[in-house]
């Protein structure tokens, strides 16, 4: 929905929802979309923020299917401007870590389910909207030698492909690369060397001069026009980032914060006798929790939750943030807190100057929250976080 004041479109991401076909993904959104919209926006269109896994979208190529997703539109009515394209594939009911990157930026797999999402998205954007699809940061920082060439190469023919869906539907869509945690770009002071150094540089202005006949003044403005980032603010507070340095630093080096992804991640502000007891219940199977560890030494990463948890002896005192996704109308938590702050500020940072045009809360971590934090309708808590948002925005 647009909010008022000139503060862009908010939603929420749709990979809260269990589902990787066309049928699960269209059965999961006729399910809670008019839960959200009645407690949200029921008198207006209601935005939508689409999860489609490789699957998913290679079924959307079918014109039965694109005729299914504009019943579904049009019933509410919706409307789609932003698409998560981070997960390719499973991303529910299964152990997902660090296959949550495969394939990365230097496969050809990742770089065709991306024009594949482009061409959906450019299809439903309504008319005078941007949209954004946001990704894998490159790849996960383990892999990450030996693939920066492809990497880059991969990213340049995808703006290519931006561009000629610009001219050809006229629609303008920015792919949103997304720092995490223990990923290739991780802080945003590694993400503006890499946009600087790599893609707002010389050489990518020439190739994507080369491949989509632009001149390379155009080509070079092309690059800022179609590739940004999507701002998580969970992972930028697992990350121990300043709200206000590392927006400020993001918009001095010209990159687009394309999306701001709304979430929030468990925060121990002192680790105690019974802090591996009381997060035990966090360290499930399903998906990475990277935790960053603040001492007086500065930052110490780890993987998961359960190595940090194995060295919780030596870490008394000192505070983690763990990269899991808690509903962000939670301030606090039995035994711990949340980031809910860092995220209270980028808010009020973007009611002061708005930072994107579009918001998207994020919190799809539902189905592996323990019991106690997921008693209400998986909808209604949703209508919850966006309704919070709104109040946070005034």
């Amino acid at each position: 929905m647009r909010l008022d004041g000139g503060l862009g479109q908010l939603t929420y991401c749709s990979n809260i929802h269990p589902g990787e076909t066309w049928p699960e993904v269209l059965d999961g959104l006729r399910r809670h979309l008019p839960t959200v919209k009645a407690a949200v926006a029921p008198e207006v269109p209601f935005g939508l923020g689409l999860r489609l896994s490789a699957a998913a979208a290679e079924a959307l190529a079918e014109p039965a299917a694109l005729e299914e997703l504009q019943a579904l539109l049009d019933e509410g009515p919706y409307y789609v401007f932003t698409i998560n394209g981070f997960p390719y594939g499973t991303f529910h009911g299964a152990s997902v870590k660090e296959g949550a990157y495969r394939p990365d930026w230097s496969e050809e797999e990742r770089l065709l389910y991306s024009n594949r999402l482009a061409e959906i998205l450019a299809i439903f954007l309504p008319e005078g909207m941007e949209g954004s699809v946001s990704t894998v940061p490159g790849t996960f920082k383990p892999w990450a030698e030996g693939r920066l060439e492809a990497i880059t190469d991969n990213l340049i023919r995808h703006a290519a492909e931006l561009v000629a869906i610009e001219r050809r539907r006229g629609r303008r869509i920015v792919l949103a690369l997304e720092p995490e945690p223990c990923c290739f770009l991780e802080t945003v002071a590694e993400t503006v060397d890499y946009f600087e150094a790599r893609l707002f540089g010389a050489a990518a202005a020439a190739r994507l001069a080369e491949l989509s006949g632009l001149s390379t003044a155009e080509a070079e403005a092309a690059l800022r026009r179609h590739l940004g980032v999507c701002y998580d603010v969970c992972h930028a507070a697992v990350e121990f980032e300043d709200p206000h340095d590392s927006l400020a630093r993001l918009r001095a080096a010209g990159i687009r914060i394309a999306k701001l992804q709304l979430s929030a991640a468990l925060r121990i502000p002192a680790v105690g006798p019974e802090t591996r007891r009381q997060l035990a219940p966090f360290a499930e199977p399903v998906y990475l929790h990277q935790t960053v560890e603040r001492g007086p030494d500065g930052l110490t990463r780890y993987l998961d939750l359960p190595e940090a948890l194995a060295r919780a002896e030596a870490a008394q005192g000192r505070e983690w943030r763990i990269h899991f996704h808690v509903p962000i109308f939670l301030e606090a938590m039995q035994d711990f807190g949340t980031t809910q702050g860092f995220l209270r500020e980028i808010l009020a940072l973007h009611r002061a100057e708005p930072v994107t045009g579009q918001l998207e809360v994020e919190t799809y971590t539902w189905d592996v929250l323990p019991e106690r934090y997921r008693q209400a309708e998986v909808g209604t808590a949703i209508a919850r976080e966006l309704n919070w948002v709104r109040g946070e925005l005034g």
